[in-house]
């Protein structure tokens, strides 16, 4: 039976890291923690829980991180499970069923059930996104994106798990409105860097479509008030990526700042400077 390396990758997740641990001990037979600079004795937990192997590194983005992190698995199959899921007793089985067997795919996708402040949701286009979790090891990696990459299975041999992986979403609404900033920038930082040209059309509408399209077509208002506080963010995230496409691309917001007001974006520090010294 081919064993199997449970990756976990944290930073600062001393609310969730136990429980996650926890979660995976029956089916890993290593388990991998990947900190990215953890200042809140997330690291402190994991030495107290014991089982687990520590490796360190500073964070860029997320398919950099875990591109790092992979090849330093001792086994040949891969599962990653980020701080805030949980592996249930269901998924684990499903997994022990596979890797008992002779593994008919290189890489097995599944699908989430996520919490919500404590709400299970089960709408609102947030429970259909599939993603590449378990995997083996040499012929995977992620995609080169700063966030929501998902793993890409060089033999094109890709399995489903019927089971879910639970997925904490979110434990406080300021984390998650920080990490909707966060993610904003780095998605329209990809975004800026594909070609991609920030219009009115966009500007104007796009959050109002996400939202309808999240609340009523995909049945967001089924999930109660969870639901529409969800949709909402969701749409708030989505106006946040194409203001900042926006942003980075007026060239006039940055005529009389200074280079550490000038935001994030390296092509546009380039041309700041560029412009500074002509």
């Amino acid at each position: 039976m081919p064993k199997l390396t449970v990756l976990i990758p944290c930073k600062d997740e001393r609310r969730h890291i136990r429980a996650c641990i926890e979660s995976v001990r029956d089916i890993a037979d290593e388990i991998l923690v990947a900190d990215s600079g953890s200042t809140d004795g997330t690291l402190d937990i994991v030495r107290e829980v014991g089982g687990c192997r520590i490796i360190e590194r500073e964070y860029i983005n997320s398919a950099n991180f875990k591109n790092w992190a992979i090849p330093q698995a001792e086994n040949d199959w891969v599962l990653v499970v980020d701080s805030d899921e949980r592996v249930t007793p269901e998924l684990a089985a499903e997994i022990k069923a596979i890797l008992e067997g002779e593994p008919e795919f290189d890489g097995y996708s599944l699908n989430r059930a996520n919490d919500f402040l404590g709400h299970s949701i089960k709408y609102c286009g947030m429970s259909t996104a599939s993603l590449v979790r378990l995997f083996r090891r040499d012929v995977c990696t992620y995609l080169s994106r700063r966030v929501h990459a998902n793993v890409e299975v060089s033999t094109g041999k890709v399995g489903k798990l019927k089971s879910k992986l639970v997925h904490h979403t979110c434990v406080d609404l300021d984390h998650f409105i920080q990490r909707q900033h966060r993610y904003s920038t780095w998605a329209s930082l990809d975004w800026n860097e594909k070609g991609r040209k920030s219009s009115f059309y966009q500007l104007f509408t796009h959050s109002f479509i996400r939202f309808w399209q999240l609340y009523l077509i995909r049945g967001g208002i089924l999930d109660g008030k969870a639901g529409l506080v969800v949709c909402s963010l969701i749409a708030y995230y989505t106006f946040l990526k194409e203001a900042k496409l926006w942003a980075y691309q007026d060239v006039r917001a940055l005529d009389d700042v200074e280079p550490h007001e000038a935001g994030n974006c390296p092509a546009k520090m380039a041309e700041h400077h560029a412009r500074r010294a002509a």
